[in-house]
Parts: structure tokens; sequence; C-alpha cells
């Protein structure tokens, strides 16, 4: 692959890592920081890219690093925001689970999954989700469901217990669960 062809499909896919970015950093700064970075590894390694992969996934792989690095840095240091959205959730579902913290009525079923999966505009609704929850969270939900992180690595990462970590991926499943209820599966909407 020439270093043209290599220029022009990193700005065909710079708008896809720029979300992704943005979902994981939650801040429009940090993300564009991590994009540029990313881009900018790309261009000087370049001339090591083999094309054993494909372009896109090469530079996700980049980003990921970037992201992973920038996590670390913040990851001691939450915003009030992260901390006030974080209750909120807390408080959204409360009354979704008895006292034993089990369901109080059980979700519906959602149908075809699969069918559900297959349409953009599923995934449109999924990012806009994954943005509205709180920080700590979507951190956790991204590394590891996105960015393929394994609980010891989150945990050491972010320098929470295990006990913490399994907490905030459960807030993120029950936030992202309300949510694709609400926007996608029109469940509880009145």
């Amino acid at each position: 692959m020439t270093l043209e062809q290599i220029q022009a499909g990193l700005a065909e896919i710079r708008p896809r890592l720029l979300g992704f970015a943005r979902l994981q950093l939650r801040s429009a700064a940090a993300a564009e920081d991590a994009v540029q970075d990313a881009l900018l590894a790309a261009m000087e390694g370049a001339a090591k890219f083999s094309g054993a992969a494909s372009l896109q996934t090469w530079v996700f792989a980049i980003l990921k690093n970037k992201i992973i690095d920038e996590l670390r840095r913040n990851s001691r240091n939450p915003s009030q925001a992260d901390l006030d959205a974080e209750a909120a959730l807390d408080e959204a579902v409360a009354g979704l689970f008895d006292e034993r913290d089990h369901w109080a009525d059980m979700p519906a079923a959602w149908g075809d999954p699969e069918a559900s999966l297959e349409q953009k505009r599923f995934w449109e609704v999924m990012d806009a989700c994954l943005t509205h929850l709180p920080a700590s969270p979507a951190r956790v939900f991204m590394m590891r469901e996105f960015l393929g992180l394994e609980t010891p690595e989150i945990c050491k990462e972010l320098a929470i217990t295990t006990s913490n970590c399994w907490v905030l991926l459960h807030r993120a499943r029950i936030g992202l669960r309300e949510c694709l209820g609400l926007r996608w599966f029109g469940e509880l909407a009145s």
C-alpha cells in the first residue's frame, strides 16, 4: 500500500475513530487528541504496515492503545459530573430490583435480537445510549466489551476491586437495557 493510499484510507476512517474515542473518553478534546495521536503514529509507522490486517483494524489497534494510555492517566481523578451522573443512574434503576437484587418485574422479551443487530440504526441508538451512561460504568463496559480487556486488566488500570468492576458492569448493562428499551425496542415508551 502506498503512502497516498494509506493517507486516503486514514481520512476515510477518521470519523469512526473519533466516534469510538468519544464514547470511551467522554471528552471531545481528549478524543480528538487520541485520534490525532493514533493517526500520527500510523503515518510514522506506515512503512511497517504490511497489509496482513486491514488498515482500519491496524489503526483501531493503535487507537485502542492510545485510549488505554489516556484512561490510565485520568482514572484516578473522576469529575464531580461523573459522580453526579453515577448517582443519578443508581437512583433511576433502584426500583427495578427487589431487596435481594433480583428483578422486581422481569424485562419483556425483545424479539429477534439478531435481526436488530443487523440494522445500522441499532448501532446509532447503542452509541447514543453508551454516550449517556455515567463515565465509570461506561468506561468499564467499553474496556470489557469493545477494547477486549479482561476483568483483572480493567481492575489494574482503573485501580478498582473485582467487586467494584462487576458492579460497574452491572450498572452499565442496566443503563443500556433501560435506554435501549426506550429508544430502540419501545417497551417503556408512553
